[in-house]
């Protein structure tokens, strides 16, 4: 535990489980190895969890929660169509190498791939709704804007200003052939 003997909250847990996922894969997301990264025993994890299954449907909710609430931050924020839409391909980008984690989850663990594709269908709706208020219709531009958000996490440059610049770049081509 650490020094004070801090009591361990649900979200502390979700918050390490995140990590290890990212760090070090699916595997990492057992009671017994996520104890010993948080210095602490099993029993804390069964205080707030039933058991494994529990734990990464919380896990999921969780990451769900946070990649739809910066979707609608975007769709929903203030400023022009354009900015909108810029703000959700960026987002799209920033949130690319956390996102990895799930997507390489996904094909093993069904709840995995079921919140990764309810949240890519929600991605592919919101850009393809931006994109319509700007006078872009062809629900490809949507798809490949998604696509390329997706692989800046492949560049290993997560929330860098390259990739601000190229999915800035991006938007500015497609909105070029309106």
């Amino acid at each position: 535990m650490t020094p004070a003997s801090k009591r361990l909250t649900r979200d502390d847990w979700l918050a390490a489980g995140l990590t290890a996922l990212r760090s070090h894969g699916p595997e990492a997301l057992k009671a017994e190895p996520l104890a010993r990264t948080m210095g602490t025993t099993k029993g804390s994890f069964y205080w707030h969890f039933e058991d494994v299954p529990a734990f990464h449907r919380a896990l999921l909710a969780m990451w769900e929660d946070t990649a739809q609430a910066a979707l609608t931050k975007a769709q929903s924020g203030s400023g022009t169509a354009t900015s909108r839409l810029r703000q959700a391909a960026q987002s799209i980008a920033d949130h690319a190498a956390g996102d990895a984690a799930i997507r390489a989850w996904a094909p093993g663990h069904a709840g995995a791939a079921k919140t990764l594709a309810r949240i890519d269908a929600a991605r592919l709706d919101t850009l393809h709704d931006l994109l319509s208020d700007v006078g872009v219709s062809n629900p490809e531009m949507a798809r490949i804007i998604l696509a390329s958000g997706i692989g800046m996490a492949q560049l290993g440059e997560d929330g860098t200003d390259e990739n601000t610049q190229a999915i800035g770049s991006l938007v500015d081509l497609v909105l070029a052939l309106r």
